[in-house]
């Protein structure tokens, strides 16, 4: 019988590999609380309305990378492909427009589900941290949200960083921007793939954003958004280039950038690996504003800005500039015993050393002594307590600090707190 494997486009996390995972997102939950960003939790699954309404229906994610499918009840249900649609869904069904504290600033960690062709940094099954802050049309918001992001990056050790920033204008200037857009790229436009051929009347700005076209000479030549931005989108774009210049955080304007989920307006952005061999996908993470979104799905005005980054990516980027993360795996005490006695004792010497708030670990496969002390060393254990039949009549316990190989002898009945004020000297 054929064994059955993982399903394509998704991944196990096994231990080892784990870890790093937990320490970004421990990490990215303490500056969460230093920005004052809660965290809500959303279905994995909602109604398809709510992503044709919020991602639009002309973008590749609705149109060729949902995962939908239809339940008992003949209800259209849709795998989350992105996190922001819930989070505005839960912010109008919650009535968190109400709240006294505005904006509602939130954040989500989680799978998302894209039928995606799968290449390296890319997944069917992916994990993003994403925040959103809802409620403020102040340029300022919009600066405190990408300062986060770069604030998690760093934090974990990244260096080679880039922001690229751009402004998508409000309606008015989106539609001054779509007509020349139009104009521009009718001509030619069946040189371009047909993807590009039905976004023209639709949503033209998304052929910017187009993979496989992006070499045709239309493209270096299109209209930029920048030069049809009205007074107000300017004096905002600028108000935001100012406040990352007040946090020091460096960009680079692009005016190519558009991002590509229709619900962006104003501020769009985008944090790139620059490290050598990170390979073809360098975007880390993405977001902008998205004011009119909380309209679409039904709820009063209440102008928001968020972003999303890829946890898997992130970990790329750790291995592409050789970040060595500080796991902290090692444990405390590893429990050796000789004979039946002893080994019976080591169950509840386990316990007790648990129950004081240490990691403790004890041989279960019956070994000889010496390939228990092999399995302390794997387990980068600090202490290794040896307890044989003769120490246990003593009622005594060796005690052997691995790092100095000091050793000595401690009473049972004193152990742990033998054990507690040693580590506590350490400390």
């Amino acid at each position: 019988m054929a064994s059955i494997r993982i399903p394509r486009g998704t991944q196990d996390i096994l231990p080892g590999e784990v870890e790093k995972w937990q320490l970004i997102e421990e990490t990215a939950r303490k500056i969460c609380a230093k920005f004052q960003y809660k965290e809500i939790r959303t279905p994995i699954f909602e109604h398809t309305e709510l992503f044709l309404r919020s991602v639009g229906d002309t973008t590749d994610i609705v149109q060729k990378e949902m995962y939908t499918f239809e339940d008992r009840g003949e209800r259209s249900l849709t795998l989350r492909p992105e996190g922001t649609a819930a989070v505005v869904r839960s912010f109008v069904e919650n009535k968190m427009y109400g709240d006294a504290n505005q904006p509602v600033k939130l954040y989500y960690m989680g799978p998302m589900f894209r039928y995606e062709r799968p290449q390296a940094g890319r997944y069917r099954q992916f994990v993003q941290f994403g925040v959103e802050a809802i409620g403020s049309s102040d340029p300022a918001i919009d600066a405190e949200v990408i300062s986060l992001a770069m604030s998690l990056y760093k934090e974990m050790g990244l260096k080679k960083l880039k922001l690229v920033i751009n402004s998508l204008g409000d309606k008015e200037s989106r539609n001054a921007h779509r007509e020349a857009l139009v104009n521009h790229f009718k001509p030619r436009i069946g040189e371009f793939c047909s993807d590009c051929q039905s976004r023209l009347e639709k949503n033209p700005m998304r052929i910017l954003d187009c993979k496989q076209d992006r070499d045709h000479e239309l493209m270096k030549t299109a209209p930029s958004i920048i030069d049809y931005l009205n007074e107000e989108s300017k004096n905002y774009f600028e108000k935001v280039q100012k406040y990352l210049n007040d946090l020091d955080i460096p960009f680079v304007v692009d005016s190519n950038l558009v991002r590509g989920l229709d619900y962006y307006n104003h501020t769009a952005f985008e944090i790139m690996s620059d490290a050598e061999g990170f390979g073809a996908i360098t975007t880390l993470c993405g977001g902008g504003r998205y004011n009119g979104l909380t309209e679409e799905i039904g709820g009063p005005e209440a102008p928001g800005i968020g972003f999303a980054m890829s946890i898997e990516r992130f970990i790329a980027a750790l291995n592409a500039e050789q970040v060595e993360l500080e796991l902290g795996n090692q444990l405390d005490c590893y429990l050796v015993s000789l004979g039946d006695e002893a080994k019976d004792y080591t169950v509840g010497l386990l316990q007790k050393l648990r129950l004081a708030g240490y990691s403790a670990e004890r041989d279960y496969l019956d070994r000889k002594i010496k390939a228990q002390f092999k399995a302390a060393d794997r387990l980068h254990a600090k202490y290794v307590a040896v307890l044989g039949e003769d120490e246990l009549k003593a009622n005594k316990i060796n005690l052997k600090f691995m790092e100095t190989g000091e050793q000595m002898e401690v009473n049972l009945d004193q152990f742990i707190e033998k054990f507690s004020e040693l580590n506590n000297r350490e400390e």
